[in-house]
């Protein structure tokens, strides 16, 4: 019966970020958003994606968590106990802050390992788990459920250990997460929204959509999910004025249905395959 609740729950939860992402897409972006048909190529992959990413995914994230806080309690700074009474606040002068100010240190911590962790995963060997997450050539809001799970699990500890392991509360860090994944959901919205003079100063649609685009000068650009500053500083922007992001995919060949995207990437490896030049591109 619990199994049935959570797979509802799941359910209803897919079908209230819809409604809301009609609204955003259909409505309030209408005449500024790339056209494309509501059922779309790859909608059900995607919804595989959710489903699958929430029930079987998500819970070897927590148990991953358990790792960080792991070496707290061989390390003395606390103990099983404090952690299961959840009474553990974290160690050290940064948890000493006031909670919003940790907050704040928080999102940038996280987003400047998620920065480069993103760019790890397009290079070499990693690309063939993220190109899983680009080959949607019909990008919206749904496609940013379409993440490998390896690359769901490294994400996630890349970002959360470093917290953890400064002594931040564990609170704040973990009730980062909802907010930075629907976040993350608002970016690849089918929208040409840049947020005008804040467009560098926060990470929009139009910023991320250029990141998945395939026309050879955005390979590889705007790898920040939150904050700009990081691809300013290290070389990465891009962010052209008048011009929207249109052409989205991968070079190279990917199975449309979940399975095989879930087994692509270690024949990928096995096949020794690298990433394809953005300017070969090819309709797969």
């Amino acid at each position: 019966m619990n199994t049935d609740k959570t797979i509802l729950s799941v359910a209803i939860s897919l079908v209230i970020l819809g409604s809301i992402f009609f609204v955003i897409e259909r409505i309030f972006g209408r005449g500024r958003n790339r056209a494309q048909p509501i059922i779309r190529r790859g909608w059900l992959t995607d919804v595989v994606y959710w489903f699958t990413t929430i029930l079987l995914t998500k819970p070897f994230v927590r148990l991953m968590v358990i790792l960080p806080l792991s070496v707290l309690v061989l390390a003395k700074v606390t103990s099983l106990d404090v952690l299961k009474m959840g009474a553990y606040t974290g160690f050290g002068p940064l948890s000493k802050q006031p909670l919003w100010l940790q907050a704040i240190q928080i999102y940038l911590i996280v987003d400047f390992c998620g920065y480069w962790n993103h760019r790890i995963f397009h290079n070499g060997r990693w690309w063939p788990f993220h190109a899983v997450h680009h080959s949607s050539e019909d990008l919206d809001w749904l496609g940013s459920l379409r993440v490998h799970p390896f690359n769901d699990l490294v994400n996630k500890m890349v970002q959360v250990t470093p917290v953890l392991l400064m002594g931040y509360n564990p609170t704040v860090t973990l009730s980062t997460a909802p907010i930075l994944t629907f976040y993350a959901i608002f970016i690849h919205a089918n929208v040409n929204w840049d947020f005008g003079p804040l467009r560098s100063v926060i990470a929009t649609p139009v910023f991320h959509r250029w990141h998945h685009s395939r026309e050879p000068e955005a390979w590889d650009k705007n790898f920040a999910g939150l904050f700009p500053i990081w691809d300013i500083l290290f070389g990465t922007y891009y962010m052209p004025k008048d011009r929207w992001p249109e052409n989205f995919g991968i070079c190279e060949p990917m199975p449309k249905g979940y399975l095989g995207q879930l087994w692509e990437p270690f024949a990928w490896l096995s096949r020794r395959g690298s990433k394809a030049n953005p300017i070969q591109t090819t309709e797969q």
